[in-house]
């Protein structure tokens, strides 16, 4: 067995922290140190997988949500099909729906997010 191969080898700390500045928008705040651990042990050879993923923007997504809502484009942004045909059909919950998503759509995208990490790591 070669420990030296990429494949046993664990993430530097300093390199995972700069990947958690540069990402931290794209996360919930309690979700960062679990996101830390979890890359700190992992092995090296994960890096360009996790690097390679591009988020979704919980601002851009919500800025989507004020403009067409209502038609439920930022749930088929995030991935949410079956949401967003509802919404679709319903004219976004006759228009409750829309404005209830103005507050938890940014939450919603960074849970996605957060999964999307996680099945590029092969955790999910």
């Amino acid at each position: 067995m070669d420990f030296f191969h990429p494949k046993y080898m664990l993430m530097e700390s300093q390199k995972v922290d700069i990947y958690l500045i540069a990402n931290s928008k794209f996360f919930e705040p309690y979700q960062l140190m679990e996101i830390r651990e979890i890359l700190l042990n992992s092995p090296e050879n994960k890096f360009p997988n996790m690097h390679m993923q591009q988020f979704h923007d919980p601002t851009v997504i919500l800025i989507v949500s004020i403009l067409v809502g209502t038609l439920g484009i930022d749930r088929f942004l995030i991935g949410d099909i079956g949401l967003g045909f509802l919404k679709l059909i319903t004219l976004g919950g006759l228009g409750i729906w829309t404005i209830i998503d103005w507050f938890i759509i940014m939450r919603s995208t960074k849970i996605k997010n957060f999964k999307k990490l996680m099945n590029s790591l092969n955790l999910q």
